[in-house]
């Protein structure tokens, strides 16, 4: 019903992927069987804009219908997809041709990869695990930042996993303006653990009530990974700085579960 293949592997995990969504995708953009493959769905260091000096998106293909079904590919089994079609997805309003041509890099990226996706093999002694990363100011453009004030906006990228399965990433940019890689980082990792904090309650409670079977007793613990000094400083050590005081409450609940352990 979800279109999701699932295949039980010899080491017993099982492989998810979307093969027939990818080739529905690839013949909505008429990529013939010979169309030559990119290693990479997205340019390194391109940064799309509006690109309202640029001709609009007319081609054969509907960029929002192949915008939505790419999304739906990434958040089910695709999270390499992740920052390239977040970042199409952005100007489905008013498509141009730069936009036109990241889709179609993210299409050509899938005619190599197209029986690809992740691995499943519980391991219940790992627990949740927490990859956080931030990417500070990185669309900023002085040249377009007056007409499109998002090139001022960071980027923020996390992957959930429980059990060394992933269960849960995003690519995507922040709401708030942050003034520091600091405190970027330490805003995409509140981001993040506000997303696991709730399933690990979720879990404790299904336990104390007993509905798990005795096989499927996943550890309720959370490791975060962050490799800012000073976003992990700031998470250990609640107190206010100079430099750190202007950041929003919202992003300092975490800390009293950093303090409990």
């Amino acid at each position: 019903y979800l279109g999701v293949d699932i295949s039980p592997q010899p080491d017993g995990s099982l492989h998810l992927s979307q093969s027939k969504l990818i080739e529905q995708i690839l013949n909505d953009m008429n990529f013939q069987t010979n169309t030559s493959s990119v290693p990479c769905p997205a340019r390194i260091g391109e940064v799309l804009t509006k690109h309202t000096d640029f001709n609009e998106h007319k081609a054969d293909w509907h960029y929002r219908s192949i915008i939505g079904k790419l999304n739906y590919l990434e958040k089910s089994t695709r999270p390499d997809l992740a920052f390239a079609v977040h970042n199409a997805a952005r100007f489905s309003i008013d498509p141009r041709e730069p936009h036109s041509e990241a889709v179609k890099r993210i299409c050509r990226y899938l005619v190599g990869t197209r029986d690809k996706g992740y691995y499943m093999k519980p391991d219940y002694d790992l627990g949740f695990e927490v990859y956080a990363d931030a990417d500070f100011a990185g669309t900023w453009n002085k040249d377009t930042a007056e007409n499109d004030p998002a090139t001022a906006q960071s980027r923020a990228g996390y992957l959930i996993r429980l059990a060394g399965c992933p269960i849960l990433w995003a690519s995507r940019l922040m709401r708030e303006i942050c003034l520091s890689t600091t405190e970027a980082e330490y805003c995409c990792l509140s981001e993040a653990l506000r997303q696991v904090i709730p399933l690990i309650n979720i879990i404790t409670e299904l336990q104390d009530r007993k509905l798990l079977n005795d096989d499927l007793q996943p550890v309720v613990k959370c490791t975060a990974f962050e490799d800012n000094s000073g976003a992990l400083e700031l998470a250990r050590t609640p107190r206010m700085r100079p430099r750190t005081k202007h950041i929003n409450i919202k992003y300092h609940h975490f800390r009293q579960h950093v303090a409990a352990g």
